[in-house]
C-alpha cells in the first residue's frame, strides 16, 4: 500500500476501542451514531472509560447489542459533574434524538392541566395544555380532557370562580348565565367584592393542593353558623358547594384514603411488546389514567424498561412526591435523586408490598395487562389488513406508512387540504397535517389545483430533505380522494419533484356516494372495485372517511375563526386596548359602526384622526 494512501475509517468495535483511549474516568453521557448520522443509542455512565470499554471487548449478552456495535460509525461524549447530572442529560437526549436501540416512550402527548391565573384582580380558572407561559398556579396532570373538565365543573359549582376571558369580563354590564345557575360569583359586575372573591380563589387552591377535607370542614362550619343566624339562603348555597366537592369521591372509581399525591406505574410485557399503565392521584382524588406502549426489545428486562420509561415520562412533567411502581426500576436510588434535584424536594419511588398502595398498583397492573391484550389483538388484525392492501395494490411489501389526502371548502372559500397517516399501529394522529390553500391563482373550487398545491408542498419538502442528506419519513402508499383526474394531477406533481417511485392510488366514491361501490384508480391499470364485504375495502373506507373528517374539521375551524373575526381588527391603529374600550362604550362592533365620529372621539384612547378613520371604514361601501 502506498504510504500516502488513506487508512480505511474505523467502524464498530474497532472505532469504540479507539475512542476509549481518550475517555476520562468520569461520569457522562455517550452517543452512538450510524451511517448518515442516525442516532443508535444514548447511554450514561458513572465512568465513561469503563462503560464504553465494555462495548469494545466484543462479548455481548444479546444479538441486539452486537448489532448496535456493528452499526456504529461515530460517537460523541459529554462529561458531567455527577452521575445524577448524566442521567438527566441522558433523558433529555433520548427525547431529542429518539435513538433506534433505546427504550422509547411513544405517543407522548402533553397532559391537560388546570391553571388559576393570578395576574388579573379577579383570578380566572381555566384548562391549559402545553408550556407554562401563563402566570399562575398549575395543577395536574389530568389523564384526559374528560377528567379535567369534570374537575373544572366541580370547582365552578363549589367555588364559583370565573372562567370567562378578560375581554368578556371587562365588557360585562350584568351577570352572565353561569351566575344564574350558581357557577360563578360574578366579580365582573361587583356582586362580590374582590377581597371575598380572593378568598374563594384561595379555597379552590387549597382544595387542588390536597387540603379538601379542611376546606369542606370550614364550609360545614360556615353553613352551621349561617343556619344558626337564620341565614337559610346562604346556608343552602354552602350546602350545595359541599355537595359538589363530595360528588368527586362518588364519581371516581378509585379514590385512595391514605394518599394525597402520587403517580402509579404498572408494567406488563409480553411477546416483545409492553404496556405501562399510569394513574394520577392528586388532592386525594383519581385524576385519570392512560396506557403507554413504549418501544422495547424482547431482551430488555422489566427493570430497564421501567427506568427508561420513568426518566422520559418526567422529562417535561411535574414530579409528585410519591411514585408507586409494579417493578423496581434499575438504579432506583439514582433516579429518585435525579427527580429530587429536578423537583427541588424529596421524591420517593416505592414498590408497595401490602395495604392500599399495593391495591392501587395491582389495579393499574390489571389495566396494563388488559390494554396490552387489546393492543396485540388489534395489531394482529392490522397486520392482516395491511397485507391485504399490499396484495390489492401490488406493493413490494406491507405498507408501514399510508398517507391519505383530501380537500374541503365551500364555493372555494376557506379552502384547506388534510393529510392523515396510518400504519401498523393504526392512525398516527401526531403525524396529521393541514394545509391552508394559499395560491391566489387558483379558481375558487378548483379541486385539482388544490390537490396539486397540497402534494407539491408535502413532497417538495421531502425532496429537499433527501437532497440535503437527511432521512425524512417516506410514505409507502399515497391515497387520493378522487378519480382519474385527481390521480393524474397527483402523479404530475410527484413526477416534477422526482418522487415518482411512491405508489399512488385514487379512491373515487361510488354512484350517489354509496359506500361499498368505490372505484380504485392506479397508473397503467383499468379502474377496479373490491368485493363489497372485503375487509380490505372496509379498511380503505375507514382511511378515506378519516381523511374526510379531518379535512372538514379543519375547514370548519378556519371558517369559525373568520366568522368570529371582529371588523375592528381590520382597522389600522385599533389594538386590543382601544378595541376593548370601543366595545365597552358601544356594546358591539355593530354599535361602533353606527356611532358618529364625534361620539367615537369621546372614547378614551381614540383621537379625532382615528375616530374619522373608524367612521370612514364602516362607510367605505
Amino acid at each position: 500500500m502506498p504510504e500516502d494512501a488513506a487508512a480505511p475509517p474505523l467502524i464498530g468495535a474497532a472505532l469504540i476501542k479507539d475512542e476509549v483511549r481518550r475517555l476520562p474516568d468520569a461520569p457522562g453521557v455517550y452517543r452512538m451514531f450510524g451511517d448518515g448520522g442516525e442516532a443508535l443509542y444514548v447511554g450514561k455512565a458513572r465512568s465513561l472509560k469503563k462503560r464504553v470499554s465494555q462495548y469494545a471487548q466484543g462479548r455481548f449478552h444479546t444479538q441486539r447489542i452486537a448489532l448496535m456495535v456493528d452499526l456504529t460509525r461515530s460517537m460523541e461524549f459529554t462529561t458531567t459533574r455527577t452521575e445524577t447530572d448524566a442521567l438527566l442529560l441522558e433523558i433529555n437526549l433520548i427525547k431529542q434524538l429518539k435513538p433506534r436501540f433505546n427504550v422509547l416512550l411513544r405517543d407522548d402527548k402533553s397532559f391537560p392541566e388546570i391553571v388559576i391565573r393570578r395576574e388579573h384582580p379577579a383570578a380566572q380558572l381555566k384548562k391549559h395544555r402545553g408550556a407554562h407561559t401563563i402566570k399562575g398556579d398549575y395543577f395536574g396532570p389530568f389523564a384526559s380532557a374528560w377528567a379535567v373538565n369534570r374537575t373544572l365543573n366541580t370547582l365552578q359549582k363549589a367555588f364559583l370562580l370565573r372562567s370567562c376571558s378578560d375581554s368578556v369580563y371587562e365588557t360585562r354590564t350584568r351577570p352572565c348565565m353561569l351566575h344564574q345557575i350558581r357557577r360563578c360569583a360574578a366579580p365582573c359586575t361587583g356582586l362580590i367584592s374582590l377581597d371575598d372573591y380572593g378568598k374563594l380563589v384561595d379555597e379552590a387552591e387549597a382544595f387542588l393542593r390536597g387540603r379538601s377535607r379542611a376546606v369542606m370542614a370550614r364550609m360545614a362550619d360556615e353553613m352551621q353558623g349561617a343556619a344558626d343566624d337564620l341565614e337559610f339562603e346562604r346556608a343552602a348555597r354552602l350546602r350545595d358547594r359541599i355537595r359538589a366537592l363530595s360528588s368527586v369521591a362518588q364519581e371516581t372509581q378509585v379514590n385512595p384514603e391514605t394518599i394525597e399525591e402520587a403517580d402509579v406505574f404498572a408494567l406488563h410485557a409480553e411477546g416483545g411488546q409492553a404496556c405501562v399503565q399510569v394513574f394520577f392521584f392528586r388532592a386525594g382524588q383519581n385524576w385519570g389514567n392512560r396506557a403507554y406502549f413504549p418501544r422495547v426489545d424482547k431482551a430488555d428486562e422489566d427493570s430497564e424498561v421501567m427506568a427508561a420509561f420513568l426518566g422520559q415520562f418526567y422529562e417535561d412533567k411535574p414530579i409528585p412526591r410519591l411514585i408507586l411502581v409494579s417493578v423496581t426500576p434499575e438504579e432506583c436510588e439514582l433516579i429518585a435523586e435525579a427527580f429530587a434535584l429536578k423537583a427541588g424536594r424529596k421524591v420517593e419511588i416505592a414498590r408497595p408490598q401490602r395495604g392500599e398502595k399495593r391495591e392501587l398498583v395491582d389495579h393499574a397492573l390489571a389495566n396494563a395487562r388488559e390494554a396490552l391484550g387489546r393492543k396485540m389483538a388489534e395489531s394482529s388484525a392490522q397486520s392482516r389488513l395491511l397485507a391485504g392492501v399490499c396484495e390489492t395494490f401490488g406493493l413490494e411489501g406491507s405498507p408501514e406508512r399510508i398517507e391519505v389526502y383530501d380537500n374541503s371548502h365551500i364555493m372555494g372559500t376557506n379552502a384547506v387540504g388534510g393529510m392523515i397517516v396510518a400504519g401498523p399501529d393504526g392512525f398516527q394522529k401526531n403525524q396529521y397535517r393541514k394545509f391552508n390553500i394559499r395560491s391566489a391563482e387558483l379558481t375558487p373550487g378548483d379541486d385539482y389545483g388544490m390537490m396539486r398545491e397540497v402534494l407539491r408542498r408535502r413532497f417538495a419538502r421531502l425532496a429537499k430533505e433527501e437532497e440535503a442528506g437527511e432521512n425524512p419519513i417516506r410514505p409507502d402508499l399515497v391515497l387520493i380522494d378522487g378519480g382519474a383526474g385527481q390521480l393524474e394531477a397527483a402523479l404530475e406533481v410527484m413526477a416534477d419533484l422526482g418522487v415518482d417511485d411512491i405508489a399512488v392510488v385514487g379512491v373515487a366514491k361510488g354512484p350517489d356516494r354509496d359506500a361499498g361501490l368505490e372505484r380504485f384508480f392506479m397508473p397503467g391499470k383499468a379502474p377496479f372495485m373490491l368485493e363489497p364485504k372485503s375487509p380490505v375495502l372496509y379498511y380503505l373506507q375507514r382511511l378515506r372517511d378519516e381523511a374526510h373528517r379531518f379535512a372538514i374539521g379543519t375547514h370548519r375551524a378556519r371558517r369559525a375563526i373568520d366568522m368570529r373575526r371582529n371588523p375592528l381588527d381590520e382597522i389600522d391603529g385599533v389594538g386590543p386596548a382601544r378595541k376593548r374600550a370601543l366595545l365597552h362604550a358601544f356594546g358591539s362592533a355593530r354599535g361602533v359602526s353606527r356611532a358618529s365620529a364625534e361620539d367615537l372621539a369621546k372614547v378614551e384612547g381614540v383621537s379625532e384622526a382615528l375616530a374619522q378613520r373608524i367612521f370612514a371604514y364602516f362607510r367605505k361601501g
